[in-house]
């Protein structure tokens, strides 16, 4: 039996998967799937809208691996700061790095073969997405 936040095969396979240098992407439910780097396994889990969103899905990715930094697509000149990406954000301990990136900068990491796996959320809230880098765990914490 699974002792994990995280009990989705198809998150947990791709989770187990990740290695230093590893990104996940957590997305709203705006996102264009063809946007994912060719190594990453896509999952939907927007069977409604609204749910699930971003911080519960970036807080449960948290709680199965280690993540060293994140990475936020920068609203456009239109947009103010997004508050998903304020909550997501304050998910990870201040020591965790936040890069803000231009739109095209984000989908180019998004496109990377460092994916290994896209998470659609029901999210509605624009600019949602995050980038979650993969660390290492402290020798500490493995024994």
């Amino acid at each position: 039996m699974i002792a994990s936040t995280v009990t989705h095969p198809e998150v947990l396979a791709s989770l187990a998967r990740t290695g230093h240098g590893s990104t996940v992407l957590v997305t709203d439910g705006h996102w264009a799937v063809n946007r994912v780097g060719r190594q990453a396994r896509t999952v939907f889990l927007n069977l409604t809208a609204g749910t699930p969103t971003v911080p519960e899905v970036a807080s449960a990715v948290r709680d199965t691996v280690r993540i060293d930094r994140i990475t936020q697509m920068r609203p456009g000149p239109e947009g103010l700061p997004s508050e998903v990406q304020d909550q997501t954000a304050e998910l990870f301990p201040a020591d965790v790095p936040r890069s803000l990136v231009s739109r095209e900068e984000f989908y180019a990491l998004a496109g990377s073969d460092d994916l290994v796996l896209a998470v659609v959320t029901g999210d509605l809230r624009k600019f949602g997405n995050v980038l979650l880098h993969v660390g290492v765990l402290p020798a500490a914490e493995l024994s």
